[in-house]
């Protein structure tokens, strides 16, 4: 899942600065399991709005809305009677969602009120690790299920490297050695002839962006 957190309060504020009717628009989807930008979350940043602009005598329209996925177009059809009202949207989504609602109101100034962070998994509750730098070359198949590109700061494609001690990083001590990491889980399944194979220099050509994947069920005909 896609992981961020909200921004600073004082920051969104500077955002918001001169506008009088805000629209905050969460997100129902990753953002809201990660619990920075869902329907609660728009809740609770619209109110602390208003209780400022309360506070400093200024006479400013917030409100709030949220819809399930900021990404995908279909589920902007519910606020098409509604967006004209607002001078600024406030988006509680993902940076793909900023991007689609500015995309879809132009004529609107569209801010992010979360950044960001990583791809990840859930480890409890509140806690969320990276996993995934999205690179589309994935070697998991290779390495047991574990990525060195993003859990070795280095990101090192064949390892380990001299620093590592005791199956720590050289880096950060508190954080265990991808490799081995991946060592272990290699052994474990069987696999440890899959250490000595040497990865080639990543293409970088796949990792140009913006990217774009089409389904092959939805491919156009030369």
């Amino acid at each position: 899942m896609i992981v961020a957190e909200r921004k600073p309060f004082e920051e969104i504020k500077a955002m918001l600065d001169g506008y009088s009717r805000i629209l905050v628009l969460g997100c129902g989807t990753c953002v809201s399991v990660c619990m920075a930008g869902g329907e609660k979350e728009a809740q609770i940043l619209a109110t602390q709005l208003r209780m400022f602009y309360a506070k400093e005598g200024k006479d400013v329209q917030v409100e709030d809305d949220t819809i399930q996925r900021q990404c995908d177009r279909e589920y902007y059809e519910v606020l098409k009677d509604k967006i004209d009202k607002y001078d600024i949207i406030l988006s509680m989504a993902c940076g793909a969602g900023v991007q689609l609602a500015s995309e879809l109101y132009e004529n609107k100034v569209v801010v992010p009120g979360l950044n960001t962070t990583f791809i990840g998994i859930a480890q409890g509750a509140g806690v969320w690790d990276e996993r995934c730098r999205a690179c589309a070359q994935c070697v998991l198949g290779e390495t047991g299920g574990i990525c060195p590109i993003t859990i070795c700061p280095k990101g090192l494609l064949n390892g380990p490297c001299g620093g590592t001690n005791n199956g720590k990083c050289e880096v950060d001590n508190n954080k265990d050695c991808a490799w081995t990491l991946i060592y272990r889980r290699l052994e474990k399944q069987g696999r440890l002839d899959n250490i000595r194979k040497i990865h080639a220099a990543r293409n970088y050509k796949v990792c140009t962006t913006p990217s774009r994947r089409v389904h092959t069920a939805y491919e156009k005909e030369e």
